[in-house]
């Protein structure tokens, strides 16, 4: 079973920053591929960014630049370190696989962007 964890969301301003922590059980972060997804009111769940064994990192094109994934193995923990948020980062973040674990999915963690 696997079971992740997501905390650190909160209420910030527009280009305020916040860093999100994801801590994992039943799945050992370091042999996997992790990853951020969002989802906002109305819309699809997205992928944010991603985290390969390797260290190896994707972001979707609305975050480049100001979105860093990472993650300590000896912990077992995701990151998500969110810098320069905008209103449209407003939504639901979530961690999971890349193939999105059925049981990987949590509560998530809320980020709201407003003034």
């Amino acid at each position: 079973q696997v079971q992740l964890v997501e905390s650190g969301g909160g209420l910030v301003q527009p280009g305020e920053s916040l860093r999100l922590s994801c801590t994992a059980s039943g799945i050992i972060v370091g042999i996997y591929t992790m990853c951020w997804y969002r989802q906002a009111p109305g819309k699809q769940r997205e992928l944010v960014a991603s985290i390969t064994s390797g260290r190896s990192t994707n972001y979707a094109d609305s975050v480049k630049g100001r979105f860093t994934i990472s993650k300590d193995n000896v912990k077992n923990t995701v990151y998500l370190q969110m810098n320069s948020l905008k209103p449209e980062d407003t939504a639901v973040y979530y961690c999971n696989t890349v193939r999105g674990s059925p049981s990987g999915w949590g509560q998530g963690t809320q980020v709201t962007v407003s003034s």
